[in-house]
């Protein structure tokens, strides 16, 4: 169980993704632990720490195993983790080697490195989901590279701007997000093994070589010491989850508003309409996203409480990263699933970009207004000229360029000054090096 919303047959379609989210499946916990046990009895065997042959022995009897999930949930139950109760059977199906299974090891040496082994499966699917996406917002931000737009600020319109650039701000921060994802994973896939209290005491003095077997046969990093008690790298994935999702949650939340009827620039290929208003085309996919990135970054608060563990190992804390990490895994998965398919499937509307521009009266261009005034008077009495016009033009609805140049004692090339493609900036330049910083880092190493 991660979430009744996750978990729910009705919800899980829209919330949930189905290859995070079977990465955290009951089977898939019990496989991973199962492979962590084989993998340590091999090791153990090799290192002379357990009788020659008992580690295919154990390894074949963790092949076969097939578990009583009640008695493990029972074992839960009582010993706070289903590993106790793992161990039992698996040692009762290896007899008579069941007394070196385990041999050395605890339970959240056992629990951590099968999440570590899935995370690694997750973060790997996540990278190819980013990569995919930052090729599509790439060619998406290319395309519309001169698409005239108006730029809002604190929902009004400012200045005009690109649809371009508005998908250059979604992309740079997913190839951020690509290059910390990177950074972070050889801190993540790093096996735990520690024993008792992090010593490894019952393995005679051959503890880091077991670490290290150990951590080869399962594709894993060494870590320089056993981490118990020491979760910031689950906290820092946590950190890096809720930053993915915030800011596809921040796509999601541009094209929901720009979707809006008074608006209507794009909508995102939702296929959902209303109960009850046959003509509503919700923008479903956005709206997730945007509930997706505000519930991690409440979740994101609940792994920095579980960073707090007491002395060498704690019960309670651990118990909340269970609670709490895997939603935030399976939410992500859902995030990028759902950015994919709006990309893919976005409807851009160029001639309504341009046309909100001139409905308002051109009010977006105040800001050339002012410095064409600039160059025949102070640029404070342009400001108050501009101001001026600016408000009867919102009063009356007559456009501001109109009223600028029916009271202007100067000459103005008031049709230049209007033109909405002459007041672009820099815009296609940050364009074409968002791009191309965004394909130099799929071409190579993030």
């Amino acid at each position: 169980m991660t979430n009744p919303a996750l978990d729910s047959g009705l919800l899980a379609p829209l919330l949930s993704d189905p290859d995070t989210a079977a990465l955290f499946s009951d089977g898939a916990v019990i496989e991973s632990m199962l492979a962590f046990e084989a993998a340590l009895a091999r090791c153990e065997d090799r290192l002379g720490l357990i009788p020659r042959g008992a580690g295919e022995g154990i390894a074949s009897a963790a092949a076969r195993l097939k578990p009583d999930l009640a008695e493990l949930g029972r074992g839960s139950a009582a010993a706070g983790h289903p590993v106790a109760a793992l161990v039992s059977q698996l040692r009762t199906e290896a007899a008579p080697l069941g007394s070196y299974v385990h041999a050395g090891a605890t339970a959240q040496d056992v629990m951590d490195t099968a999440l570590v082994m899935r995370l690694k499966v997750a973060l790997a699917r996540f990278d190819a989901s980013l990569q995919g996406l930052i090729e599509a917002l790439a060619d998406l931000a290319e395309q519309h590279r001169d698409t005239l737009m108006a730029g809002r600020t604190r929902y009004q319109q400012a200045v005009p701007v690109t649809f371009g650039l508005k998908v250059a701000g979604w992309l740079m921060p997913l190839v951020r997000h690509r290059i910390r994802l990177a950074e972070m994973r050889p801190r993540i896939e790093v096996v735990q093994f520690g024993g008792a209290a992090g010593t490894l005491s019952a393995l005679r003095g051959r503890g880091l070589p077991a670490m290290e077997a150990l951590a080869r046969e399962l594709d894993l990093g060494v870590p320089p010491a056993p981490w118990h008690a020491q979760r910031d790298g689950f906290a820092e994935l946590a950190a890096w989850l809720s930053l993915l999702t915030s800011s596809l949650g921040k796509v999601g939340q541009d094209i929901a508003l720009l979707s809006q009827n008074e608006i209507g620039e794009v909508h995102d290929g939702s296929e959902g309409g209303s109960s009850a208003m046959p003509h509503k085309p919700n923008p479903v996919r956005s709206e997730t996203l945007i509930a997706i990135g505000r519930a991690n970054a409440n979740l994101l608060s609940g792994m920095h409480q579980a960073a707090l563990h007491e002395h060498e190992r704690s019960g309670s804390a651990w118990t909340l990263e269970w609670l709490t990490l895997p939603q935030m895994a399976i939410l992500a998965g859902a995030a990028l699933r759902h950015a994919a398919s709006i990309v893919n499937a976005l409807e851009v509307n160029p001639e309504r970009m341009a046309f909100n521009i001139e409905r308002v009266g051109n009010l977006a261009l105040a800001e050339a207004a002012v410095l064409a005034f600039a160059e025949h008077v102070d640029l404070g009495v342009a400001k108050c000229l501009v101001s001026v016009a600016s408000r009867k033009s919102l009063a009356t609805g007559f456009d501001l360029f109109d009223i600028l140049a029916q009271n202007c004692a100067f000459e103005i090339d008031w049709g230049s000054v209007s033109d909405p493609e002459n007041h672009l900036g820099s815009a296609a330049a940050f364009v074409d090096r968002a791009v191309e910083q965004a394909r130099a880092s799929v071409r190579g190493a993030p």
